[in-house]
């Protein structure tokens, strides 16, 4: 239940959620002290600073933020429209969480596997609407000031917030968090949070944050969604470290229990300082939120059917098209709903690892992406309920189609030597998309085999055998999830008949974990989320900087000027037009590089439960909003006497 759009996106990068495996471990250098990290200014000086550049025209302060637009609800709006402000309160949902264990509750830094769920515990400046798609209004924050020219932008705070051992939110707090993150987080937090100069408390009820870079739209947004962390909690304690302890938040949930490996349960702050805002009012309205954890999916799918948990987002095509013929199903007491992707479509990929010498040439890369046989896939496996995932942008207007624009060629002509010598052509420039390949399997491989012999390889005795080194094209696949391998074999089997050595390595979270972090590996699967507003955290998966990075989403150590110029593009798009003429130029460079082998996607997302919810209908645009829904506790207990009575 992400606490917001934009901190969703955040955590989604950084919080090691399995299906990205996005854990980080590395030592970081220790925090700077106090005198370094917080900056006091006398309240009188606060008058003076709330002005425009020539210190005359006072700044407004406002309710919410908008990228582009203003906010559409008005100062005094009682709640989000989409929600039941009526909604009971009480009752317990009880998640899923499949492949992995956990060993810390802080979900920051690069050490250890954090818990899943823990953004809930976590109040920010400001919040979302799952309504619009990038607007924020005040949570932690009730008022804004944001400088004409974006060189800072100041929150006021609300004199009641506490965190959750009643110790105030306070100025102070903010300063701290941002140097935190910055100094001792994930490396992501560094990268993310790199346009910012520095965090001033003014008082102890007003922050500013001064920006080194005034051309990202997004930035005073981001900074709005930092989660703000207890500095007297943290301050005397070693962030670095992994953690269980059950440390306080300010946010609706509390943890309740913690049981490393197995189990984690959130309960619902009876004292929840904010809980009659506008922006909370009709959400997190369930008592207890439980997290059950299963090493095999096989397992946890026959766990929600007996009713052991009572929530599943159902990844699986053969479970949801044939797998819901068990008893509780067919009594109605287990319900299916599907939910339309209003984002794009996530890009799922096996990723060379351009570290290895042998993925170094395209053409090798192209070759090995044509082994993978989708329409074999998805008639023999997967029931013909996915797509092929092709852009990195797939199903939005910043999907690149066709020929180059005028205007995306004006991105891209000034890095046309470093792209034709790189890419291997010009197809870039001269080729539409999408990118015409054979259907039938067979004429795939002959290609493949065409590309290999361009690119130095002949066969010999039934292997590829590289000319000049005489070495042979041998991959190892690396998997954490044994549920994947019906994925990966028919691949190899036809990576085989090539000639090339393969394998497929299935391994513990942990070893996995650190052979990722060792990039000790050839091809992983790994995910690229994007929103309908991307912006800093490109730098994090595609740039130069966060090759070099220890454990950045850059999982195949791409490195080209052309792409980091176009990633600060999209940053610093000053519209939606502009944004999208960057995407699509990036779009094409990536596609045209073969830097991954997409898989494919269904353009929903099918989730299964026991029939105890309420929901609000119809769904927020932007965003389903598990934090509006709310449990009938008499349809709970009836559930749960039946159950019983099996």
């Amino acid at each position: 239940m992400p606490r917001g759009l934009f901190f969703a996106k955040t955590l989604l990068l950084i919080s090691g959620l399995l299906s990205n495996v996005s854990i980080l471990a590395s030592d970081a250098e220790t925090i700077a002290s106090e005198s370094t990290s917080i900056t006091a200014t006398n309240t009188n000086v606060v008058g003076d600073l709330n002005t425009d550049a020539n210190n005359v025209v006072p700044i407004e302060t406002v309710h919410g933020l908008s990228l582009y637009d203003s906010p559409e609800l008005p100062a005094d709006f009682p709640y989000f429209p989409h929600v039941n402000p009526q909604a009971p309160k009480g009752g317990t949902i009880t998640h899923t969480a499949v492949g992995s264990s956990f060993d810390s509750t802080n979900p920051f830094i690069i050490r250890g596997t954090p818990v899943t769920g823990i953004s809930q515990i976590y109040d920010t400046l400001m919040v979302s609407n799952p309504n619009e798609p990038f607007s924020l209004y005040g949570l932690l924050a009730e008022g804004v000031r944001l400088d004409p020219d974006r060189e800072w932008i100041e929150f006021d705070l609300r004199p009641e917030a506490r965190f959750q051992d009643g110790e105030p939110v306070t100025a102070y707090d903010v300063v701290f968090s941002l140097n935190l993150l910055r100094e001792e987080g994930n490396p992501f937090y560094a990268s993310y949070y790199a346009g910012v100069e520095e965090a001033i408390a003014l008082n102890e009820h007003q922050v500013r944050f001064t920006f080194n870079d005034t051309q990202s739209r997004e930035l005073p947004l981001i900074v709005a969604q930092l989660p703000i962390l207890p500095r007297h909690y943290w301050e005397p304690r070693e962030f670095t470290s992994p953690t269980l302890a059950a440390h306080p938040g300010s946010g609706p949930y509390r943890i309740s229990e913690v049981d490393p490996g197995r189990r984690i349960v959130y309960q619902r702050d009876e004292d929840y300082w904010g809980k009659d805002l506008p922006v909370n009012v009709g959400r997190y309205n369930i008592d207890r939120i439980i997290y059950d954890y299963y090493r095999d999916r096989d397992i946890a799918w026959e766990a929600f059917k007996a009713g052991l948990t009572d929530f599943r987002t159902d990844a699986r095509a053969a479970t949801w098209a044939i797998g819901y013929n068990f008893p509780a199903y067919e009594e109605g007491l287990v319900k299916r709903l599907t939910v339309p992707d209003v984002n794009p479509s996530m890009m799922q990929a096996f990723v060379f690892n351009l570290r290895k010498e042998k993925f170094q040439d395209p053409r090798v890369r192209e070759a090995l992406s044509l082994t993978f046989d989708f329409p074999w896939l998805n008639t023999n496996i997967f029931y013909g309920t996915y797509q092929r995932t092709e852009s990195f942008f797939q199903n939005s207007e910043m999907e690149a189609t066709g020929l180059p624009s005028e205007e995306e060629l004006a991105l891209l002509e000034p890095f046309r030597e470093e792209l034709i010598a790189s890419h291997g052509s010009d197809r870039l420039f001269t080729q539409p998309l999408p990118i015409d390949q054979p259907i039938e399997l067979r004429e795939r491989l002959r290609k493949a085999l065409d590309l290999l012999r361009e690119a130095g390889y002949s066969v010999e005795d039934g292997i590829l055998v590289n000319q000049q080194t005489g070495r042979p094209l041998s991959l190892e696949v690396l998997l954490y999830d044994s549920g994947l391998e019906r994925v990966v074999q028919p691949m190899l089997r036809n990576m085989a008949r090539l000639g090339v050595q393969t394998s497929l390595r299935i391994v513990d979270i942990n070893q996995y974990l650190n052979r990722q972090r060792n990039y000790d590996y050839d091809i992983v699967i790994s995910h690229f989320p994007q929103s309908n507003n991307p912006g800093n955290e490109q730098r994090d998966f595609w740039t130069s900087a966060a090759a070099e990075a220890p454990q950045s989403r850059n999982r195949m150590a791409l490195a080209h000027p052309a792409v980091d110029a176009l990633v600060e593009e999209i940053i610093s798009a000053e519209g939606r037009e502009e944004l999208d003429t960057a995407t699509r130029a990036l779009d094409r460079v990536l596609r045209w590089g073969f830097y991954v082998i997409p898989h494919y996607h269904s353009g929903e997302t099918r989730i299964a439960i026991w029939d105890k919810f309420g929901y609000p209908e119809p769904f927020p645009k932007y965003a389903m909003d598990l934090d509006a829904w709310w449990v009938d506790t008499d349809r709970e207990a009836e559930l749960q006497r039946r159950q019983r009575g099996r």
